[in-house]
C-alpha cells in the first residue's frame, strides 16, 4: 500500500497560507519589521521581506531581545496535526546583511527554526544559522546548545544579494536522528540528533537574528515540508 505524505507549501501569494498561525507583530521592539513584497521575487507576484533598522540591546537571562519578523508555521495545528520526520524542507532567501564579530555575542543570522515541541515553548529547536564569517551551519546540535558536526564546510561561502536554495533534511526520529543542509546543492552542514521524537511541529523562516546587527533585509520565497521516507539527496 503506498503511503501518502503530507506537505504543506507557501509562495507567499496571502498572508491566508498562515491563518490560525502565530505571527511576530509588525515593528517588533521598535527595531525590525516583516510584511509581504513585490520588491524581489523568486516566484509569483510576492515574496515576505524582513528588515532590521536599529539594533537591540544585547538580551538578558530574563529578556530576549533577538531581531524577530516572521510568520510561524504551526503543523500542531493544522488538521493532520505535527509532521513525522524523515522531512525535506525546501525554500528560496535573498539576504542583504553584515554580519561582524562582536562581544559578548558574535553575529549571526537564521535562515530557519525547527522545533519537535508542540507548545509555546518551543523548548527543543534545530536552527539552519549564517555565521559573522559566512558559513551556513546547524545550530543546536546533537542537543540543544550545541554544535557538534559531523561535516561543516570552511570554504562555501553563502552568496548575498541574489537567490539562493537552502534545502533541509530532518530526521528527527530516537537513536538514528540527524539533519543535513545544503545550499544551491551542494552540502554544507550535516550532525546527528540525539534526542529526537520523530516529530516535526513547528518552524519559522524569515527573519531571526543576533540583538546587535544594526541593519539587513531577507526575502523569503518557495517554501516547502514535506514528509518523506528516506533521503534522498
Amino acid at each position: 500500500m503506498e503511503v501518502s505524505h503530507r506537505y504543506f507549501s507557501t509562495s507567499f501569494e496571502s498572508m491566508s497560507d498562515f491563518k490560525g498561525f502565530y505571527i511576530v507583530p509588525r515593528d517588533y521592539l521598535n527595531t525590525s519589521s516583516h510584511q509581504l513584497t513585490s520588491d524581489k521575487v523568486h516566484s509569483g507576484s510576492y515574496s515576505h521581506k524582513g528588515w532590521i533598522y536599529a539594533a537591540n540591546p544585547e538580551s538578558t537571562p530574563s529578556q530576549n531581545n533577538n531581531h524577530r519578523g516572521y510568520p510561524t508555521i504551526q503543523l500542531d495545528k493544522t488538521a493532520g496535526g505535527v509532521f513525522h520526520t524523515p522531512c525535506y524542507i525546501t525554500l528560496w532567501v535573498w539576504l542583504d546583511m553584515k554580519l561582524v564579530s562582536h562581544t559578548p555575542e558574535n553575529q549571526w543570522f537564521s535562515f530557519a527554526t525547527l522545533t519537535t515541541d508542540n507548545t509555546d515553548n518551543w523548548s527543543r529547536t534545530i536552527l539552519v544559522n549564517l555565521s559573522y564569517d559566512g558559513f551556513v551551519h546547524l545550530m543546536h546540535v546533537p542537543l540543544q546548545g550545541q554544535k557538534n558536526w559531523l561535516y561543516q564546510t570552511n570554504s562555501l561561502i553563502f552568496p548575498q544579494k541574489e537567490w539562493v536554495k537552502i534545502t533541509i533534511y530532518l530526521d528527527t526520529r530516537p537513536v538514528i536522528g540527524y539533519a543535513k543542509v545544503w545550499q544551491n546543492g551542494t552540502l554544507v552542514s550535516y550532525a546527528k540528533i540525539y534526542d529526537g521524537n520523530r516529530l516535526l511541529a513547528q518552524a519559522h523562516f524569515g527573519l531571526y537574528a543576533a540583538p546587535s546587527v544594526p541593519a539587513g533585509t531577507i526575502y523569503n520565497d518557495d517554501i516547502e515540508i514535506r514528509e518523506v521516507n528516506a533521503e534522498t539527496e
